[in-house]
C-alpha cells in the first residue's frame, strides 16, 4: 500500500506540472489578446517553454541521480507554481516570457523523477505497466487545463485561472515532501558521483550506447505530434480552421487523454511480454500519425467531426508509445545512471515539438494567420521529423542489437537478465526488507 501512495503522490505532482505545460496552450486565443502579439510571438512562448524543457532534461537527470526523487519533484513543483502566479497577475511580455522559462525549468525536474520511483518501490514485472500508468495518467493535467481551467478562464477571467493553476502546483509540493520516499523504508539510495568531470563522462557513456539512442529517436517520432496539438496548436485549430467552438475544440483533448488512457496500459503489457517486438511498435505509432494526418489534411475543406474524433485518438496512442523510449533506456543502461539516461530520452520528443511548434507559428505567419489554408501548410512541418525519427530507430535498433552481440530474437532474454541484475542491485543494498502488503513481491525486492 504504501508504494501506491508514494507512486500516487508523485503522479499528482505530474498531473499538475501537465497542467502548468499545456496551460497556455488553451488559452492562445486569450494570450494573443492580453499581450497583443502575433502567431509567431505566440509560439515563442511554447517554444521558450520548451527550449528550457528540453534543456534542462540532461541537468534534471544529473540532479536526480544525485538527490533522489523527492527533493527533485518538490523543487519543480515549488518553482511552477511561482512562475504561473507571476503569469496570473502581468500583463507585461518580457515578465509573461520569463514567468514561461521557469514554468519550463519546473516542468522538466517532475516527470523522470517520478519515473524513477516506479523500479524502486515496484515489482520488476510490473514496471513496464506501472510506468505507463505514469506517464498517462500524469495526461489527466490536459483534461484540467481543457475544462475547469478554460471554464475560470473564460467565466472568471486571465487571473483566476493561472492563479488556480499556481495553487494546484504549492498543493503538490507540500504533499511531496509529506508522502515521497526515495526507497522503502530499511534501503539505501545509490549515490551517482558528484564530480563535474564524472558527470560529463558518464553523460557521454550514456548518449554513446544505442540503446539510449534508440529511446531518444523513439520518444521524438511517438510523442511530437500529440504534444504540438495539444500544447499549442490543437485547439486554435479546431476553431479557427476547423470551425468547432471553445467546448468542443475542449473536448478533443479529453478524447487524447481518454485514448492515451486506455492504450497506456495495453502497450505496457505488449512491451513488458515482446521486448523484441517493441521496435515495430513504435515504427507502426509513427505511421499510423502520419497516415492519419494526411487524410485530413489532404481534404479540400473542414473535416467531419468523426474524422477529426479519430485523428486525434490516432495521434493520441503517442503519448503512451513514447514510454516504450524509456523502457529502451532502462533496458541498456544500469541503474545508477538511469536518471541521464531517461533525461536524454526525454530530449527527444520535446526537441521535436518545439522545432515543430516554431515552425508553424512562422508559416501561419507567413500564409495569412490561423486560416484553413495556412493551417493546412503549416501542420506539414511534423513530415520531416518522422523521416527523422524512423531512420533513427531503424539505424540504432540495428547497433543496439549489434553491441550486445545478438540476435532479435534473443532480445527477451538480455532484458531478463537486465531485470535479474535490478533485483540483485536492490538485494545488495539492504539486509532487511519485509511489508505485509508487499510479501506476494519479495522475488522482485530486497
Amino acid at each position: 500500500m504504501r508504494a501506491w501512495l508514494v507512486w500516487g503522490a508523485g503522479v499528482f505532482a505530474y498531473v499538475v506540472a501537465v497542467l502548468h505545460r499545456t496551460t497556455f496552450g488553451v488559452s492562445g486565443l486569450a494570450a494573443t489578446e492580453r499581450f497583443d502579439i502575433t502567431p509567431a510571438v505566440l509560439s515563442g512562448f511554447v517554444v521558450l517553454q520548451l527550449v528550457v524543457y528540453a534543456s534542462m532534461q540532461i541537468p534534471a537527470g544529473v540532479l536526480l541521480d544525485r538527490f533522489g526523487s523527492r527533493i527533485v519533484i518538490a523543487a519543480g513543483a515549488a518553482i511552477t507554481a511561482v512562475a504561473q502566479s507571476v503569469l496570473a497577475v502581468t500583463d507585461s511580455l518580457p515578465l509573461a516570457y520569463g514567468a514561461r522559462v521557469f514554468v519550463g525549468a519546473g516542468d522538466a525536474l517532475v516527470f523522470i523523477s517520478v519515473l524513477r520511483l516506479v523500479p524502486v518501490w515496484f515489482a520488476t514485472r510490473r514496471v513496464p505497466v506501472v510506468s505507463q500508468l505514469t506517464g498517462i495518467l500524469g495526461q489527466l493535467g490536459q483534461v484540467l487545463s481543457a475544462v475547469p481551467f478554460v471554464l475560470i478562464l473564460t467565466s472568471v477571467g486571465w487571473s483566476a485561472a493561472y492563479g488556480s493553476a499556481a495553487a494546484l502546483g504549492a498543493l503538490a509540493c507540500v504533499l511531496v515532501v509529506a508522502v515521497v520516499r526515495d526507497t522503502p523504508a530499511g534501503q539505501t539510495r545509490d549515490v551517482a558521483s558528484a564530480g563535474l568531470t564524472a558527470v560529463a563522462r558518464q553523460i557521454g557513456v550514456v548518449w554513446r550506447r544505442p540503446g539510449t539512442r534508440l529511446g531518444f529517436f523513439t520518444h521524438m517520432g511517438t510523442q511530437f505530434s500529440v504534444t504540438t496539438f495539444a500544447l499549442m496548436w490543437g485547439v486554435p485549430y479546431l476553431q479557427s480552421a476547423q470551425g468547432l467552438s471553445a467546448a468542443a475544440a475542449g473536448s478533443m483533448l479529453t478524447v487524447s487523454v481518454v485514448t492515451a488512457i486506455a492504450a497506456g496500459p495495453v502497450l505496457g503489457v505488449l512491451t513488458g511480454r515482446f521486448p523484441n517486438r517493441r521496435s515495430w511498435l513504435v515504427l507502426s505509432i509513427m505511421l499510423s500519425n502520419a497516415v492519419a494526418w494526411s487524410v485530413v489534411l489532404a481534404l479540400p475543406g473542414p473535416a467531419p467531426v468523426w474524422l477529426l474524433v479519430l485523428l486525434v485518438v490516432v495521434i493520441s496512442v503517442g503519448g503512451p508509445g513514447s514510454m516504450v523510449g524509456f523502457d529502451y533506456a532502462r533496458t541498456f543502461n544500469p541503474s545508477t545512471a538511469l536518471g541521464t539516461a531517461q533525461g536524454i530520452v526525454n530530449i527527444g520528443g520535446f526537441l521535436a515539438t518545439l522545432i515543430v511548434v516554431q515552425a508553424m507559428g512562422v508559416l501561419l505567419q507567413q500564409f495569412g494567420g490561423y486560416s484553413f489554408d495556412a493551417f493546412r501548410v503549416a501542420w506539414l512541418a511534423q513530415y520531416p521529423i518522422w523521416v527523422i525519427a524512423i531512420v533513427g530507430v531503424l539505424v540504432t535498433r540495428k547497433k543496439a542489437r549489434r553491441e550486445a552481440g545478438i540476435h532479435p530474437r534473443t532480445l527477451r532474454q538480455v532484458v531478463r537478465e537486465r531485470n535479474a541484475s535490478r533485483r540483485s542491485e536492490l538485494a545488495d543494498s539492504t539486509a532487511i526488507h519485509a511489508e505485509e502488503d508487499r510479501s506476494d513481491d519479495d522475488d522482485g525486492r530486497a
